[in-house]
């Protein structure tokens, strides 16, 4: 088998005496869609923040493709192609919905079709369109996650990581996303999903990890885990 386009092992993370994440093994291939689930304080968003190079992990390895990320500031891991939607949308809010989703390709050098995936951005999300100009801080919570995501996407990732992207949001806005996201996993694009909504989760990802108290306490396919009586119980209110 190929090597893992994202490989974890064994890693740790702390906030001074609190170990939030203890030994954590994940991997994900090229074109997988994978979701992390768990109660609140788990370590999910812990273990993305190490991932993203936005703290430092306490032990362990992370390599992404073919490169240990160890030592590796933000913006380089952004270069290699692990783009980060974070909790809160994290949108530059004095910018216009234009400049922000500009924001998102300034290392690409193809103007042509960066203006093509705005157009088809704007197609998905009608929202954004009629507030291209407005400032994205006038935005609503649903739209500013709509902008968050496009960004994203504008700087081409080789692996797209989603923490909690229907957090806040109406059922409608919710939808709307979850078909974007599933949409673009169709053309292929590598996913990890972290999502309060358990079963939202399962339903657009092939594979999951359960965490619990900062350990993997479950692994296997995201329908399997759909079916299993614990994380039922546990996760999706059954």
């Amino acid at each position: 088998m190929t090597e893992p386009l994202l490989d974890i092992r064994n890693l740790g993370v702390r906030y001074g005496a609190i170990r939030a994440v203890k030994g954590l093994d994940l991997h994900i291939h090229a074109g997988e869609h994978v979701t992390l689930i768990g109660a609140n304080g788990a370590g999910k968003t812990s273990t993305l923040r190490a991932l993203t190079g936005l703290i430092a992990a306490s032990e362990g390895e992370l390599r992404f493709a073919g490169r240990s990320l160890h030592g590796m500031p933000a913006h380089q891991r952004l270069r290699l192609g692990l783009a980060m939607v974070p909790e809160g949308r994290g949108v530059f809010a004095r910018m216009s919905v234009e400049e922000n989703l500009h924001a998102g390709a300034y290392l690409r050098r193809d103007p042509d079709a960066v203006a093509a995936q705005i157009d088809e951005i704007l197609g998905w999300f009608p929202h954004l369109k009629r507030r291209f100009k407005q400032p994205a801080g006038l935005l609503s919570g649903g739209e500013q996650q709509m902008l968050a995501l496009g960004r994203a996407l504008l700087s081409q990732p080789r692996l797209l990581v989603l923490d909690e992207p229907s957090m806040g949001l109406a059922p409608t806005m919710v939808e709307r996303i979850f078909e974007t996201i599933a949409e673009v996993c169709r053309r292929g694009m590598t996913l990890l999903l972290v999502e309060q909504n358990a079963r939202l989760a399962l339903q657009v990802t092939e594979r999951a990890y359960v965490l619990d108290s900062g350990q993997v306490t479950l692994s296997g396919q995201s329908r399997a885990l759909l079916d299993d009586p614990q994380v039922r119980a546990a996760y999706l209110g059954d």
